[in-house]
């Protein structure tokens, strides 16, 4: 039922015009409901429980989108879904490219909390192939606020995104020009609203977490709990049901630091009513983890489900915010853009940082199963540096030391007066036989 139109108003980007320019937030969105459903087989898969296969037959109920039910689109007409979806070329869509020298720290952007994600083993979740991607159904107790937001919002599903191979990397947003593996997104709705579906379309109805996937050496527990049933979805329209898990371990460790913006869903309809909150730190998966990812699904015409990703879209002025302090953004020699045809949108960084935005070593971010350990930098200085200017320290301590005993022996040894008789040096040659030794 709708609200009242004054509270309405309450729902609100920021608290005020000049919060939403203070406090803009990052969200992804929800995979829109295509026409692909009506062309959906009629038979449903057998769903799975842990692995085994149960004679129950329990349809996905997972909440779509309004209007545009029938009206289908795919990754590779992008340039037409302006045209079937108009909000699809506004002025506020998703995703961008993170210009981490561009990013404004907010002190409005306190720590996020997650509070219900946790799911008991004895409850199920829904999984299913919608055609575009994998849906993860969560339930609406799992619950998003601090952060900045007013109020919370609740959990409705999650869902990734990938590329093709090492050839392309399939991240929706970008930093500094740089694609990674691939991302998850967590979507949520304000909880001033009855469902998912009265939210869409509201300004700030929806919240998402966006976090990078990056390759590690090895296997992701939390989310293998996920891929290992994506054989049972394989074809599009199918479904299965995953035991219950903690979800929290599918992201970042640190919920402290991220970036926020203003944006939209990335697929149609696009409704630009999105919280985007992008983290900082990345999640590790094996190569095998992303090649399953890439090369499981199948969609229409049962083709693979790859690079399922939307192009960055330009900031038309948004700004884009941080909760930490952004020290320094390096580039390597002869590394820019992992893409040719993914540059950064105009006024962006176009270099590929040699580190994470916070400084944390590309090569070892942190996992969300907590077994590596994020290196802050706090400095712009390497450790080289540091070191050097220890070593150089140590010298000149030591230098002044020894000057000084020096100047302090002299001024004790009383010196000879001018023309005193020195004592005689007795010289005698030594003798054969002591030659001889």
């Amino acid at each position: 039922m709708p609200r009242p139109p004054s509270r309405r108003k309450q729902l609100i980007w920021g608290s005020s015009t000049k919060d939403c320019a203070q406090v803009e937030a990052a969200a992804w969105s929800f995979e829109a409901r295509t026409s692909a459903q009506s062309r959906m087989r009629s038979r449903r898969s057998s769903v799975s429980w842990g692995g085994s296969r149960s004679s129950l037959r329990t349809p996905l109920v997972l909440p779509g989108l309004p209007g545009h039910k029938d009206r289908h689109w795919s990754y590779r007409d992008m340039p037409e879904w302006a045209s079937m979806f108009p909000n699809c070329g506004g002025h506020m869509q998703s995703p961008i490219n993170i210009d981490t020298a561009a990013a404004s720290f907010s002190s409005k952007l306190e720590p996020l909390l997650l509070s219900g994600y946790d799911v008991p083993p004895n409850e199920t979740l829904p999984l299913k192939n919608n055609g575009h991607t994998l849906l993860l159904g969560l339930p609406n107790k799992m619950t998003l606020s601090g952060g900045g937001f007013p109020q919370p919002y609740q959990a409705v599903q999650l869902h990734l995104h990938w590329g093709t191979g090492h050839t392309r990397p399939g991240s929706e947003h970008t930093v500094d020009g740089h694609r990674y593996a691939g991302e998850i997104h967590v979507v949520h709705y304000s909880s001033h609203f009855d469902s998912f579906q009265e939210a869409a379309s509201e300004p700030g109805g929806l919240a998402v977490l966006a976090a990078f996937l990056q390759v590690g050496l090895e296997i992701n527990e939390p989310y293998q709990h996920i891929l290992k049933h994506l054989s049972d979805i394989k074809e599009e329209g199918e479904e299965t049901v995953v035991a219950g898990f903690d979800v929290t371990k599918l992201l970042p460790d640190n919920f402290d630091r991220y970036f926020r913006y203003n944006g939209s869903l990335t697929t149609p309809p696009c409704y630009q009513t999105v919280n985007w909150t992008v983290f900082n730190q990345t999640v590790r998966l094996s190569q095998d983890q992303i090649s399953v990812l890439e090369d499981t699904l199948q969609g229409e015409d049962d083709e693979p489900i790859q690079s399922n990703f939307r192009l960055p879209q330009s900031l038309y002025g948004r700004s884009v915010l941080s909760s930490f302090h952004i020290l320094q953004r390096v580039q390597p020699p002869g590394e820019g853009p992992s893409e040719g045809g993914d540059q950064p949108e105009p006024g962006a960084g176009g270099g590929l940082p040699s580190s994470l935005p916070d400084g944390t070593p590309r090569e070892g971010p942190v996992t969300a199963s907590g077994k590596d350990v994020e290196k802050q930098v706090g400095s712009s200085l390497h450790t080289g540096d540091i070191l050097a200017i220890l070593f150089g320290s140590l010298f000149a301590v030591t230098a002044l030391a020894f000057l000084f005993y020096v100047h302090k022996h002299r001024s004790q040894t009383p010196r000879l007066r001018a023309g005193a008789a020195k004592p005689t040096a007795i010289y005698a040659p030594a003798t054969t036989d002591e030659n001889a030794l």
